[in-house]
């Protein structure tokens, strides 16, 4: 999906209702240390510690010659929002959800990982030119972006109902489920037109229609949802399963593909069309899926739901525009 980007306040608000204040590597080891059970600790720090992977030299050596006498493996990524890629506690060094995929598959080709950071505009651009090796960056498959790019899937593109942890909504999974609720969404946003779409198919069969509220600021939707003037949260997967695992406030009831009801949103690497560098990619993702290793960088997120069984290239994306 292209980002639903928050505001810098915005993103600062998220970091803080999730992580307690953003804190100096002291302050943020205490703050780890000090978690209570159950509650996903986070290493914001620039070092990062990431999980790592060895060389596969069969799949090293499917990387196209000029991209392996260069040695390095350069991404772009755009950071926006936590878990996805964010900045570390020095306000400068790339970190998220989609460095540790981008890491793990440079260990995997060979390769030297080095990010870059930029706007989302400039990101397809540089890839296009061939500047950036590939982009990591939350990016959907789409056909129209398919006639441009190549790409090697590696998360599920999925929004989420989010409600709070003692809530008695065990299951968000259809229009029915949520008639009568009090529902937050962003405005404007893929979930938005989705979540309309389900009250009116409610209204039409006679349901009670849901009380759709719109808040400018996640920290805003947080407060409403624990003092109860809301009762479900609609959103990206990404940031409300990584805001359910790091608050330990709400849960996740149900998940819902961004494509929408008939087909599955994907997100992936992206790179040059035809550059011959996708495949080694989704050769990478599947031998760090087989190994478990892939998992394990979904669960230092908070994002296990979002695991896919084998990356695909080029696969079926959202259709092109009417």
């Amino acid at each position: 999906m292209s980002p639903s980007r928050l505001s810098v306040l915005g993103v600062s608000a998220l970091l803080l209702a999730a992580c307690g204040t953003v804190p100096d590597d002291a302050a943020g080891a205490a703050a780890a240390a000090a978690a209570p059970p159950g509650v996903l600790k986070i290493d914001t720090s620039p070092e990062q510690n990431r999980i790592r992977a060895e060389k596969v030299e069969a799949i090293a050596a499917e990387v196209p010659a000029e991209i392996r006498a260069k040695g390095e493996f350069l991404i772009g990524t755009s950071t926006f929002e936590p878990p996805l890629s964010f900045v570390a506690d020095d306000n400068v060094t790339p970190i998220g959800v989609e460095e540790d995929i981008a890491s793990l598959v440079a260990d995997v080709l060979g390769l030297k990982l080095r990010i870059e950071a930029t706007s989302w505009e400039n990101l397809f651009l540089a890839v296009r030119s061939g500047k950036y090796t590939a982009g990591f960056s939350n990016i959907t498959v789409t056909e129209e972006r398919k006639d441009v790019y190549d790409f090697a899937t590696y998360r599920l593109d999925q929004l989420a109902w989010e409600v709070p942890k003692d809530s008695t909504i065990t299951s968000i999974a259809k229009p029915a489920d949520v008639a009568g609720l009090s529902v937050a969404v962003g405005s404007g946003t893929n979930q938005e037109k989705i979540l309309l779409g389900w009250d009116k198919q409610n209204r039409a069969a006679g349901l009670k229609p849901a009380q759709i509220q719109y808040y400018k600021q996640a920290a805003d939707t947080y407060l409403a949802l624990k003092s109860g003037r809301i009762q479900a949260y609609f959103a990206p997967n990404p940031t409300s399963a990584y805001h359910a695992a790091v608050s330990g406030d709400t849960k996740i009831v149900g998940t819902y593909s961004g494509a929408g009801p008939t087909l599955q949103g994907l997100i992936a690497a992206m790179t040059q069309k035809g550059n011959g560098l996708a495949k080694p990619i989704a050769d990478a993702l599947d031998a760090l899926i087989k190994d478990g290793t892939y998992a394990k960088a979904l669960a230092r997120w908070g994002l296990s739901n979002e695991a896919v069984p084998e990356s695909l290239v080029n696969p079926p994306g959202l259709p092109r525009e009417q």
